[in-house]
């Protein structure tokens, strides 16, 4: 189990603070979920939640998705070529802890002809900028024969829109890939070694970028800030009554759950500051992981696991197409956040996946209703804070800010949907908003031997044969769509 003390952090650490700006949806926005921010020497520091960091009050406005050129065709690669490539690439390892890059590596590797060695460059895009972060441009221009210039994400962030063109063209990495990405990740932060050390991890390297914060590796109940700065999970938070809640607002969102006769709702301000969530309701034990960047919150059994010790959920710090990357504290397992998966670690080799539960967004005023026994997370989360109600004000409404590559054009990318995977393990999804119609005019929805109910003014999933509840959970269309691209489309 990682330690959670200071770290020594290397000349990497402050090189790679210095690319994250703030908030401001006209500038480099900010990455992290808690409201860190960076200071002016690059350091990660913590905001006061009550402050508003965004840079602006004004919502963004959504982005038209740019169309991503034709993938280049891969010219033959010999051995002398791929032999320099790789010298290259170690020669920029070796000077990476300087806080520089070696300008005739990059130089090389952008002559090597061999676009696989594009997610490097990608991967250095994200810690530097300024004239080095200039040469990895050029290099990658070079490797590809591709200008970024057309795409409109390219001049607010180069590292955004090479790595979407490497994720739309599927370009493979290279052999050894995996060892060069950690060497680099980990001179940034440590407590992602035993991540990237594993060989037999089911994690597609390309995929995984930062997300501009450090990981939580503190016990679990430290109520305690992250050496560094990190998103923090609430663990076993203070509740309250309903009647106890009358400090959140009937028309902001909660994320409700209902285990046996108790419910427990998640205000959706406070779940945007600490991400995760492990707690008990109904005699169960629970992990909450809410992903502020896809809009997706989903609470997963952790005391059933088939683990030899429960496991306790975690934020990495690290992300895999704008989806939050979670881990177990105590065995430093990747779970994928959307499956429940376990994708490297100990978990990985005993084939651990955990359970999902329903999930159900709702306004507080018609979950109250429709739970008035409910209790609800208290306004300090039971250790002492203040919560913004807004306190990303509208960080995320243009759209993804992480890479993605294309997006399934069948939806809008930020259009809410229900997410459920039948009994034949097809994923299905409904639109929110769409479904919500339907049934206050008296309709049905049902797709797949799925059907959705309204609860108050949110939706759950049951078997459309039997009236038991599905697992389903909500969440932006782009970040479903991802991860299930054979996803059935419900249309009435």
């Amino acid at each position: 189990m990682a330690s959670g003390s200071l770290r020594s952090r290397t000349a990497v650490a402050v090189t790679a603070a210095l690319l994250i700006a703030g908030c401001s949806p006209t500038d480099e926005r900010s990455d992290s979920g808690d409201g860190s921010g960076v200071t002016a020497d690059g350091s990660v520091a913590d905001v006061d939640s009550t402050s508003d960091d965004s840079g602006s009050s004004e919502p963004a406005t959504p982005r038209e998705r740019f169309r991503y050129p034709k993938a280049p065709s891969a010219p033959a690669q010999d051995v002398q070529s791929a032999a320099d490539a790789l010298d290259a690439i170690a020669t920029v390892r070796q000077f990476i802890p300087t806080g520089s890059l070696d300008v005739a590596a990059i130089g090389a590797l952008g002559e090597s002809g061999d676009l696989r060695h594009a997610w490097y460059l990608s991967d250095l895009l994200r810690f530097f900028r300024g004239d080095d972060g200039q040469r990895v441009v050029e290099a990658f221009e070079q490797l590809s024969g591709v200008s970024i210039a057309d795409d409109p994400e390219s001049g607010t962030s180069p590292w955004l829109s090479i790595t979407n063109h490497l994720i739309a063209w599927d370009t493979p990495a290279y052999p050894g890939y995996q060892a060069d990405k950690g060497a680099l990740f980990t001179q940034l932060e440590p407590g992602w070694e035993p991540f990237f050390s594993d060989g037999g991890a089911d994690i597609d390297w390309r995929l995984l970028s930062w997300g501009g914060v450090f990981i939580d590796d503190r016990e679990l109940g430290d109520t305690q800030n992250c050496p560094g700065g990190c998103i923090p999970s609430l663990d076993d938070p203070a509740t309250t009554d309903a009647a106890g809640g009358s400090w959140y607002p009937d028309d902001r969102i909660v994320f409700g759950l209902v285990e046996g006769d108790e419910a427990l709702a998640f205000p959706k301000n406070i779940a945007e500051i600490h991400e995760m969530f492990n707690f008990t309701l109904g005699d169960r034990r629970f992990g909450l992981p809410y992903c502020t960047l896809c809009g997706s919150a989903q609470a997963y059994y952790t005391d059933n696991s088939g683990a030899d010790e429960q496991p306790i959920l975690r934020t990495s710090g690290l992300l895999i197409r704008s989806n939050k990357v979670m881990y177990d504290l105590v065995t430093e397992s990747v779970f994928d956040t959307f499956t429940g998966e376990a994708v490297s670690g100990p978990l990985q080799d005993a084939g651990i996946a955990l359970e999902e539960a329903t999930l159900v967004r709702s306004t507080w005023g018609e979950w109250k209703r429709a739970h008035p026994n409910t209790q609800i997370i208290a306004e300090d989360g039971g250790i002492g804070r203040s919560y913004q109600l807004d306190p990303l004000a509208g960080r995320d409404d243009a759209g993804p800010i992480f890479p993605i590559g294309e997006a399934d054009a069948r939806l809008d990318v930020q259009e809410l949907i229900v997410g459920v995977i039948n009994g034949d393990g097809t994923p299905i999804a409904f639109p929110s908003s769409q479904a919500s119609a339907i049934l206050a005019d008296g309709g049905e929805v049902e797709l797949g031997g799925v059907r959705l109910e309204a609860v108050g003014d949110g939706l759950r999933a049951v078997d459309a044969a039997t009236g038991e509840d599905i697992a389903a959970h909500e969440a932006f269309w782009f970040a479903w769509s991802q991860f299930h691209p054979d996803t059935e489309l419900f249309a009435p």
